[in-house]
């Protein structure tokens, strides 16, 4: 795909403008000349300039009505195979609409910008909402061999007609299109040096080629990536674009669904229970080395009770010789226990060190020396873990024991749901934390002998733990 163009008409949208670039680098943007002072490329007439970059074949993102890229664009529609992605955004971002381009991959990169927007893009392709997959435009491997027939075929999946798929096709078997062994429509999946389909050629069947010499040999990457606490605002640049060009996701399904506006409609969720650490990071090396680009997804951090150390461990006990050529990469995220101490200024200002309340993987007699040795040496400590349906006593195990070396009226920092639906902060002291403030959503942060808090006028309480004694 060629480089995006944005249009801009005035310097209101430079802002909106700039946020695309964060997903887009590589787009360039072009301002109406003297209604724009910011740095970019300036034209002089709207319509020869947005037409002149659709018949060049540039993806065009209008900062601007819908209207008026319609209008311009409208005498020059006469091929849909060939048309360039086009979408409008509102000028103030809340609003993100495809409006050309379905076959070179719009509603994918609409719903790129809306993550980046925070916003829910106005896509309206049937096909493409309900099935999550573009059958006009496959894959690159894939070349879709009777296209005229596409139109019947797709009418008849959207008014229920079941289909059964013919060779292996993973964009296809991992889309929610209507699949089933007597299905009355056939999707038939062909290596590109057999010529003549099982099926007949019909509006009944789609045939597509699969060229393998397409697919890049000695591709098998594994990116762990760490997504942050859940807001897409705390999300790393290198972190989106990871998840935008993997083939494939693997997480636990929660963090899984808060990445989800970054997914591409060919990118395959491989959902797993939260507790099976190693078993998913085992799934996920066999499945780079299968010459994929996959991604782990984590939340918070990938290295901070999470699952770096999980693929490390995999990596070192099985030593499978088809992973020793692996691409792996530690991409990191905000942790949790940062993203807390952000909501009421610097608890963790000086000395702090973090501890998992859980004893699944490490004994309590453990958990305990750790609690009882980072509050005598006068640590700002940080709990992860610290309840769950299963754990009620450890929390209170843990304030006993802080309270042998801290005093009651210690700062104490509960965060939940950070970033996410729910968000809550309150901060209380060390003698009032109960079990019922806590659960596994929650990062507990403990202050030190010195950390302080100190109100503003407007009410607003911060906590902090100043850089000397």
């Amino acid at each position: 795909m060629k480089p995006p163009a944005i249009v801009i008409l005035g310097e209101a949208s430079i802002s909106v403008a700039h946020q695309i670039q964060t997903a887009l680098p590589e787009a360039l943007v072009y301002g109406l000349a003297d209604r724009v002072q910011s740095k970019v490329i300036t034209y002089e007439n709207f319509g020869e300039t947005v037409r002149e970059l659709f018949q060049a074949g540039m993806p065009i993102i209008g900062v601007c009505a819908a209207g008026i890229l319609i209008r311009t664009i409208a005498p020059l529609l006469t091929n849909k195979w060939q048309e360039p992605p086009v979408l409008a955004i509102a000028e103030d971002g809340s609003a993100v609409v495809p409006l050309l381009g379905g076959l070179q991959g719009v509603n994918d990169l609409a719903r790129q910008l809306a993550a980046v927007l925070h916003v829910a893009p106005a896509i309206t392709t049937t096909g493409d909402i309900r099935f999550r997959t573009t059958l006009l435009s496959p894959p690159p491997a894939y070349t879709l061999v009777n296209p005229d027939d596409a139109k019947t075929f797709i009418a008849d999946l959207l008014a229920g007609v079941t289909v059964k798929l013919i060779g292996e096709a993973p964009w296809l078997e991992n889309s929610r299109l209507p699949f089933a062994e007597a299905g009355k429509l056939t999707i038939q999946i062909l290596p590109k040096s057999q010529s003549e389909p099982t099926s007949t050629l019909s509006k009944d069947c789609l045939v597509y080629e699969f060229n393998s010499d397409l697919i890049e040999p000695n591709r098998g990457k594994l990116a762990i990536v760490g997504t942050g606490p859940g807001s897409a605002e705390w999300m790393s640049p290198e972190v989106k674009e990871i998840l935008e060009s993997a083939t494939d996701w693997v997480g636990y399904k929660t963090y899984l669904d808060l990445a989800e506006p970054l997914r591409k409609t060919q990118t395959i969720r491989h959902e797993s229970d939260n507790r099976v650490e190693l078993d998913r990071a085992r799934f996920a090396l066999d499945l780079a080395a299968q010459n994929r680009t996959v991604a782990i997804v984590s939340s918070g951090d990938p290295g901070i009770y999470a699952m770096a150390a999980a693929v490390f461990e995999v990596l070192e006990r099985e030593a499978k010789s088809e992973w020793q050529a692996l691409e792996i990469q530690v991409c990191p995220g905000i942790s949790a226990m940062q993203a807390a101490a952000a909501q009421v200024g610097a608890p963790l200002g000086h000395d702090f060190c973090a501890i998992s309340l859980s004893d699944i993987l490490k004994p309590w007699d453990v958990i305990a020396q750790r609690i009882a040795a980072a509050a005598q040496a006068d640590f700002a400590i940080a709990f992860y873990n610290p309840v769950s349906k299963q754990r009620t006593w450890q929390l209170e195990k843990a304030k006993a024991i802080l309270l042998q070396w801290r005093s009651p009226e210690t700062p104490v920092v509960l965060a939940c749901n950070l970033g996410r639906p729910g968000q809550t902060v309150t901060v209380k002291s060390l003698d009032q934390l109960a079990i019922e403030d806590a659960d596994m959503r929650t990062v507990i942060l403990i202050g030190s002998s010195k950390t302080r808090m100190i109100q503003q006028r407007q009410g607003k309480q911060w906590v902090y733990t100043p850089r000397s004694y």
